[in-house]
């Protein structure tokens, strides 16, 4: 698993890229008129074994430690740490677009932490100003079902975090997972974080977020991002919004993170985690989050 990792890159023409690494298909670089989007963190491990910080890393099958516990997948899951397979492309469509496609399917390495076979696509598609990426999960067993999270976590670059604001969630129900829930019996998952209702037209930051905001509306729209401009979230399937900045408190325990890059970043993700998604035997999942910027 570990070593050098090779990446895709996707051009456009234009000064309009995207750059994936294998490792946990994570979308490393996004560059429209040239001007980067994402943010990776300056201290971020590149060894094919750790998960990489920053950009948008594939969180598969759980979101933190919620369905298992401790006895199951790593925190926030094997996805991103994963070698990936590049399965079509990167190749022009008709449109002038470049689609790329990615697969992971169970492996030993997988069944070590997780006894379920599934497989995964992840197209990808780079449009003028957009980003379009599309998933589908799919149980290949006769006879079990499986649980899973999803969650595509993107690190937006921004030059002032506190300046960023985010629509689209006023009056919906969050879980704050900076604070902690009743503990339960020895040895069942982790308990839930407490729920409330945001009541703020617009979300901004301004201390340590870990927010899980539940059957949030399809589109978002996060301003003051790169350039003082606006990106559009727009996602399908994903019933759940995330919201995370470590601040400065948490930015200091992590060793893979700048003690000073937290006011570079916003995480605004798409996903699936607040229940967890039940698949099957024979059955397949898809969701999709269109990032545009504006």
């Amino acid at each position: 698993m570990a070593g050098h990792v090779p990446v895709v890159p996707m051009d456009r023409g234009n000064n309009t890229t995207c750059t994936i690494n294998l490792h946990g298909a994570t979308i490393v670089s996004w560059r429209v008129n040239n001007q980067e989007q994402l943010f990776v963190s300056k201290k971020s491990v590149f060894d094919g074994r750790k998960p990489i910080r920053g950009g948008i890393p594939f969180i598969f099958p759980q979101f933190g430690q919620w369905n298992y516990g401790t006895n199951g997948p790593p925190y926030n899951g094997f996805g991103r740490i994963s070698r990936w397979q590049l399965d079509k492309g990167p190749e022009r469509l008709p449109s002038g677009d470049i689609e790329a496609i990615f697969s992971l399917c169970d492996s030993d390495f997988t069944f070590s932490m997780w006894q379920h076979h599934f497989r995964i696509s992840y197209r990808i598609i780079l449009r003028e100003k957009e980003l379009h990426l599309n998933i589908g999960v799919y149980n290949p067993s006769k006879e079990s079902p499986f649980d899973f999270n999803v969650l595509l976590h993107s690190y937006f670059k921004c030059p002032d975090v506190r300046r960023c604001q985010v629509t689209g969630l006023n009056g919906v129900t969050f879980l704050d997972r900076t604070r902690q829930g009743p503990e339960g019996p020895p040895g069942s998952p982790p308990p839930q974080p407490p729920a409330y209702q945001e009541c703020r037209e617009v979300v901004t930051l301004a201390e340590w977020t870990d927010r899980i905001y539940i059957n949030t509306p399809h589109e978002h729209i996060v301003t003051n991002v790169v350039s003082g401009r606006k990106m559009r979230i727009q996602k399908y399937n994903f019933p759940d919004t995330v919201i995370w900045n470590p601040w400065e408190q948490k930015a200091k325990e992590m060793a893979d993170f700048g003690d000073d890059e937290h006011p570079n970043m916003i995480c605004v993700n798409g996903g699936h985690v607040s229940t967890p998604v039940t698949l099957m035997p024979g059955q397949a999942f898809e969701a999709s989050l269109i990032l545009q910027v504006m």
